[in-house]
């Protein structure tokens, strides 16, 4: 977050174990998770203790470091074997957020780079664990600050809608979406914060509205199906959501319900900006249909709580995200800058040169 004291860091390296604030319990219960092992912390991102797409590549890293440590080996060519399966273990948790795939291979690059013998190996590890980690607080806050350039002049104090949770609990620290919103409220620019609750996992109610109270942020929390009425009201200057993956052309995936709130927007003039690392760019993919959408059980849908909601014998339907076309998109802020969606190939060859 920022530079309150309400800080909420998801995902902190402690002595010799990580520490995951579990999500799944907010917001009645802000309690943290001990991770010691590889197996423990896929169980976590697989189950969403840890999740948004940063969160769980800071939370990946760590996890290869852990999973290193625990390789007795001190042969090199052996090490490396065993920490490809770790690797694996880690990719098959959640097949949409591409962060995930470009931590691990980050610190795969590292292993087979790094000189020296095993143990000086792990020693690498967990600093680069660590340095991705201390990055991605770093690439938020510059995050939410391109974005406050790009914001709507007009109105002097904007209303800014979100879908899902793209906050400090969705990433290392001070967020993506919620960077450019927390931004806008530190330079007095912010009115209001509307908050989509997102079902079928609450994200919004439980998470974001939960971090808004943290800082203060005035926040209302609206159903999926009330943003084109708020829209048409006139409530909204601006949406503003995270990304799991983003295409090379523009296409994103993000939570389920964030292409018709792009759809609705558009139909309204409300401006539709997406927030994410550069590293969300998965420049291999063409398009959002070469994509992979996870689809998450069906529990999720028939039950809130332990409450049935459904008669026995209905079918389900539950994929956890799906794909904005970039053509709905204003600008994607990243934290070289917001360009267009069509821009981000050149903006990555710009920061390689």
């Amino acid at each position: 977050m920022s530079s309150s004291a309400n800080q909420v860091y998801p995902v902190i390296w402690n002595a010799d174990r990580v520490l995951l604030i579990d999500q799944n319990r907010l917001p009645t219960e802000y309690t943290f998770v001990e991770i010691s092992c590889s197996q423990d912390m896929a169980q976590a991102i697989k189950t969403m203790i840890v999740r948004g797409a940063p969160a769980i590549g800071v939370a990946a890293a760590y996890g290869m470091y852990l999973g290193a440590r625990e390789i007795e080996t001190q042969d090199r060519h052996e090490f490396l074997t065993q920490l490809e399966k770790v690797a694996q273990m880690l990719r098959e948790t959640r097949p949409t957020a591409v962060n995930l795939f470009w931590a691990i291979a980050r610190m795969l690059k590292t292993a087979y780079e790094s000189l020296g013998g095993v143990e000086e190996l792990k020693t690498t590890l967990l600093k680069t664990a660590q340095t991705i980690n201390a990055e991605d607080i770093q690439t938020c806050q510059a995050i939410g600050d391109n974005g406050l350039k790009v914001l709507p002049a007009n109105p002097a104090k904007l209303t800014i809608l979100t879908h899902c949770n793209a906050g400090a609990l969705a990433t290392a620290g001070y967020g993506t979406a919620l960077g450019v919103v927390r931004s806008a409220w530190r330079e007095n620019r912010l009115a209001r914060v509307y908050a989509d609750e997102t079902r079928p996992r609450l994200q919004g109610a439980k998470l974001t509205a939960w971090e808004c109270v943290q800082e203060g942020i005035p926040v209302t929390l609206i159903t999926d199906s009330m943003a084109a009425h708020c829209m048409k009201q006139g409530l909204i200057d601006a949406v503003v959501v995270g990304a799991d993956r983003i295409a090379a052309n523009g296409d994103t995936a993000n939570k389920i319900g964030t292409y018709s709130l792009a759809l609705v927007a558009k139909a309204h003039n409300v401006p539709f900006f997406v927030a994410a690392p550069l590293s969300t760019v998965d420049f291999e993919l063409a398009s959002g249909s070469q994509i992979p959408i996870e689809e998450r059980h069906p529990s999720e849908i028939y039950q809130v709580g332990d409450t049935i909601i459904c008669p026995t014998g209905v079918e389900f339907y539950n994929p956890a995200f799906d794909v904005t076309p970039a053509s709905l998109i204003t600008a994607i802020i990243t934290e070289y800058g917001a360009v267009a969606p069509g821009e981000l190939k050149q903006t990555q060859i710009e920061q390689v040169v």
